[in-house]
Parts: structure tokens; C-alpha cells; sequence
């Protein structure tokens, strides 16, 4: 840790989100409804709230720090409706990122470098248990321009007040595309100076620009961006720290050295999906330098191949982990989602590790989602065959987490993978959980009605890809609901994993209207939202299946209803 500073992210998951005006050209991924933005919903529709995953009571959301004990959740909130606009900095805190209490706005625009709006930013502690906050605002011009705030009360561990110094902006759009500038990072200390990264675009490439300060208050940009990449489109929410090659902690965000390798995330605008690179960072050049293990670009590497957006990673000094958060917008219908009163939860929070082999990373839940289990349900030793499926009895399965282990006795006889098949959302919607194949698909259906006429199906399809085996991992969503209007996609990842010990396993956390997946110990997550009409609440049903013609055996599963925290 250089100079005994400690850095850590304070926002930036949801607060990416964009609808900005320029010359009358909109760089904007929410659409504005002027009409709709400040229309309070008489009642809040409960049907597909969920039960453990962080919402505010109501309205339009899509939200890390930790200091003096407490982790503090600053999210972007319309306090009037629940569809984008009239945003404020919102602000909860928590003592074990599961239970969470709501504490007044932090930020809202009040400046003239801001009066357009406080959008994304991150936060750095500096030296003596100081933490700045560092945003993005629009200003009178309608410029994007990056901003500080402070504490009014450092020893207030609860950092109920912040302070808009009038020296602002520190960060101007010199040289930059103006409506195309945001999303600071947190910051990193190396060679005497303080670096950031600010999220841009120059035509069509994404660029990662680099800023350096001493003092923390002029910042300087460096001639060359610390990584860009043609025909990508806007980067926003870029997040850029260190993994250890090998161990079980995160690293503080300035921590360099000859075990350590460097992650670079960013958010496509263009898209809505993320991806990452692993690779090298060359401090003495500002340089970053991705690793050939995967692609650079849109089809890379991705934290969540679902619905999964605007994420930022900070790092725990109190259980030396860096921990991840990511936003799920809804699928729903805009009217609907005034009607119902709410919009966007965050998913739960995710440890990150470098995998072993280097090429990807591993994303689990916190360990403190286990305190919401109750008594397991537990299934061993039971043989799928083709066309089987079994039902998960004694949870609340509109409400669980389930780990399951499957065994795959033989692929010998797994279907042979086409060289044509290079997206996995595609060969999802091809091969789908109905669709009988050799080895899979095989998996779970969660939130399913009593006679199937909706679930959603969470699940595994292994091909033969020369001597090496392609595993898919799919989350379709195209059963989810028999309602026709919503967005329902068959989301999909590969996962790269051995199968030498013919072995499997998933997790899948269901609450309601999400189900987060994670397979093979978080090799690849994918994140889905749904909206069941007849599986919900009490009717919700959970089932094991195979619809494959090879047997597979559940070598063991452990099912848990999960209780409520204290939300708000």
C-alpha cells in the first residue's frame, strides 16, 4: 500500500445512466418522460418486489464505500416517480451489505457546475481517513465536467453531509468530446502522482482517458489515453484495479507488483452490456496493455452475460476482498413501471478473484448472504433421465438460493459444437431448454407455474468441440411470463471450465422477479428479470430437469427459502 493510502469506489453502478441534450444530439441511454417522471404512484405493487435484493420503498433506482465500520450505498434515485429524471444521490449504509438503513440525499444539483445534473463518480480516501468524492456534472453550458465533494464531518462515521467546494470543476473538457465525458474512477496512487480514468468517446472508440494530479485538485490529462479500442462506442463506467495472480484476497486499488495483473471494465453505451480485459499495466508508461487470452471488444470477456449494467468494484479493507456491484434495469413496460411504483434493483454484491488460469475472473455472492438461509432442503444422488424433471419440495421457491452439483456420467456422446456458434445468446435461442440434445440441456426452471405454462430455465448444454468440450450456460427468459409485451431474451454465456471429473455446478439466486446465476463457482454469471403472472408469491414452484438423452445425476443440491433484511 503506497504511502498508507487506501482507495475504495463510493459510487458509480447505476449512476451511468445518461440522458443528455447537445446540439440537438441525444448521448443518452435512458429515455426522458417528461410527463411520467414526477407522476407518484398511489400504491406500490408488491407482486415482483424483491425480497432481498436492495430496493429503496419506491421509484426509479439504479446505486460503495466502506469507512469507519459501515458500508455506504450512494445510488442514483428519483425521489418523484419511477421512470428516469429529477436524480439525487441517494444514500443507505449498511454493517454487512445485506441489512440497510436509508439516510438523507447526499448529492443533488445545487451548483452551476452541476445544475444539470450529479451524475457518476467514484471515491477516493486519501491519506488521514479522508474521502473524496469525485462526479461527473453537467454545468450551464450542458458540458460534462468532473467534480469533488467532502465530507462536512469526517468523524461523522455515517457521512450524512457532503460539501461542494466552489473551486469546481476540477476536471474541464479540454481536448474532449463534451457530451461524451463521465464516470470518473477511483483513484490510484504511483510515481508521486494521484491517477484516474475518466469514460469517453472519439467518434467511435471508446476511450479510457488518464488524468494525474499531486494535490488532488489540478489534474492534469496525459497525451495518451491509458487504453482505447475502435468501433466500441461510448465507454462509461470504466473501472480499472489489481487482482492477485494467485490467493483468496482482493488489493487495494494502488497496489502494484510482480504477482499482481490489472482489470479493465467498461461499460458499452451502445450495447448495454460490459466487458473486461485482464492484462498488464505498465506504470512507468501510463499503459495498459490487455492480455490475447480474450477478446478486446465487444464480444470479450463479461462480469454477467444478463442483464447487468453500470457496475464499479471497491475494495474492503475490513475483509481485504474487493467486492462488486452491478444494476438490473427492468424488463418491464414503462407504463408498467409506473403503475407498480418502482424501477431497478442492485444485484447482490459479488467478491472478485482472478481464476486460477489467469485468463477470467471468478464473481461469488458475499459470504453475508448466507445469514438470510433458513433450514436447507436437500436432494443427493438422483438420476435425471431424458426428459425428467423433479420438484424441489419445502422452500419458498419464489424466495431461494440453490447450489446444485451435477454428475455427468459420460461425454462420449456429446453433440459435436459448429465453429459457426460464436455467440451464446444466439446458440441459446437455438438450443433451448426444450430443445432435446445428448448431454443437456439439464438444469433448473425457477419461478415455475404448477403446469409449466411459465418458468424460467436456468441451465447447461456441453457440445464436443474437437478434443476439448464447449459448455453453455443459458437463462432464458422466453417462458418466463405469459405476458407477450415484455422484454424477454435467452441470455447465454460459454464456460470455461474442465470437465475431467464430469462434474458441474451451479448456483441461482431467485427473488421474485430476478434469478442471478452463477456457474461453475462463478466462472460465468448471468442475471435475468421476469415477470411471471402465475408463478409468483406462494405459487412460485422450483424443478431439477434433464432434457437430454444422456442421464444426469444430481450429486447433490441444498435449497434454502431466504428471509427479509431490513431494507430501507
Amino acid at each position: 500500500m503506497a504511502n498508507g493510502i487506501r482507495n475504495n469506489v463510493l459510487l458509480g453502478i447505476a449512476s451511468c445512466i445518461w440522458a443528455v441534450m447537445l446540439n440537438d444530439v441525444v448521448e443518452a441511454s435512458h429515455k426522458v418522460y417528461p410527463e411520467l417522471q414526477s407522476l407518484q404512484a398511489s400504491t406500490v405493487n408488491q407482486i415482483h418486489r424483491t425480497g432481498y435484493h436492495f430496493q429503496p420503498p419506491r421509484n426509479w433506482i439504479n446505486g460503495p464505500m466502506y469507512y469507519k465500520g459501515l458500508y455506504h450505498l450512494f445510488y442514483q434515485y428519483n425521489p418523484k416517480g419511477a421512470v428516469w429524471g429529477n436524480i439525487v444521490w441517494a444514500h443507505s449504509v449498511s454493517k454487512d451489505l445485506i441489512n440497510w438503513a436509508a439516510l438523507e440525499p447526499a448529492i443533488y444539483p445545487s451548483k452551476p457546475f452541476d445544475i444539470n445534473g450529479c451524475w457518476s463518480g467514484s471515491a477516493t480516501i486519501l491519506p488521514g481517513d479522508k474521502p473524496v468524492i469525485l462526479y461527473t456534472g453537467i454545468d450551464e453550458d450542458q458540458k460534462q465536467v468532473q467534480n469533488y465533494a467532502i465530507p462536512e464531518n469526517t468523524s461523522d462515521q455515517y457521512l450524512r453531509k457532503w460539501i461542494k467546494p466552489d473551486n469546481n470543476p476540477i476536471i474541464l473538457t479540454e481536448g474532449v468530446n463534451a457530451s461524451a465525458f463521465r464516470d470518473p474512477t477511483t483513484a490510484w496512487w504511483g510515481n508521486g502522482h494521484w491517477k484516474l480514468l475518466v469514460g469517453s468517446r472519439k467518434y467511435q472508440r471508446g476511450m479510457a482517458y488518464l488524468y494525474r494530479s499531486k494535490d488532488f485538485i489540478k489534474w492534469v490529462k496525459s497525451k495518451h489515453p491509458l487504453h482505447s479500442k475502435a468501433l466500441t462506442g461510448m465507454w462509461e463506467c470504466p473501472d480499472f484495479f489489481p487482482v492477485l495472480l494467485k490467493g483468496a484476497n482482493g488489493l487495494d486499488t494502488s497496489i502494484m507488483g510482480p504477482n499482481v495483473k490489472h482489470v479493465l471494465k467498461v461499460s458499452l453505451d451502445v450495447t448495454r452490456y460490459e466487458y473486461y480485459t485482464v492484462g498488464t499495466y505498465i506504470p512507468a508508461k501510463d499503459v495498459y496493455v490487455p492480455d490475447n487470452t480474450s477478446e478486446d471488444g465487444w464480444g470479450g470477456l463479461r462480469y454477467d452475460y444478463g442483464n447487468f449494467y453500470a457496475s464499479k468494484s471497491f475494495y474492503d479493507p475490513a475483509k481485504h476482498r474487493r467486492i462488486l456491484w452491478g444494476w438490473a434495469n427492468e424488463s418491464d413496460t414503462t407504463a408498467n413501471d409506473t403503475a407498480k411504483g418502482w424501477a431497478g434493483i442492485q444485484l447482490i454484491p459479488r467478491t472478485i478473484l482472478l481464476d486460477p488460469n489467469g485468463r477470467q475472473l471468478i464473481l461469488w455472492p458475499v459470504k453475508e448472504l448466507n445469514s438470510l438461509r433458513s433450514v436447507p432442503v436437500k436432494l443427493s444422488n438422483y438420476v435425471l433421465e431424458k426428459g425428467n424433471h423433479v420438484q424441489i419440495k419445502g422452500i419458498t421457491a419464489a424466495q431461494a438460493d440453490v447450489e446444485v452439483t451435477f454428475s455427468i456420467p459420460s461425454l462420449d456422446k456429446a453433440e459435436p459444437f459448429d465453429s459457426s456458434w460464436v455467440n451464446a445468446q444466439d446458440l441459446c435461442g437455438l438450443k433451448g431448454s426444450t430443445v432435446q440434445g445428448r448431454v443437456g440441456p439439464f438444469g433448473l426452471l425457477t419461478l415455475a407455474s404448477q403446469h409449466l405454462e411459465e418458468y424460467t430455465p436456468v441451465f447447461f448444454r456441453i457440445f464436443k468441440d474437437g478434443h476439448k468440450h464447449k459448455v453453455l450456460l443459458c437463462s432464458d427468459a422466453r417462458s418466463s411470463s405469459l405476458r407477450k409485451e415484455l422484454y424477454k431474451p435467452s441470455f447465454a454465456g460459454f464456460v470455461d471450465v474442465d470437465l475431467s471429473h464430469g462434474k458441474l455446478s451451479l448456483r441461482s439466486l431467485i427473488d421474485h422477479s430476478v434469478v442471478e446465476s452463477f456457474g461453475a463457482g462463478g466462472k460465468t454469471c448471468i442475471s435475468s428479470r421476469v415477470y411471471p403472472t402465475l408463478a409468483i408469491m406462494g405459487s412460485a414452484n422450483l424443478y431439477a430437469f434433464n432434457n437430454g438423452s444422456e442421464a444426469i445425476t444430481i450429486e447433490n443440491l441444498t435449497a434454502w427459502s431466504m428471509g427479509r433484511p431490513r431494507m430501507n
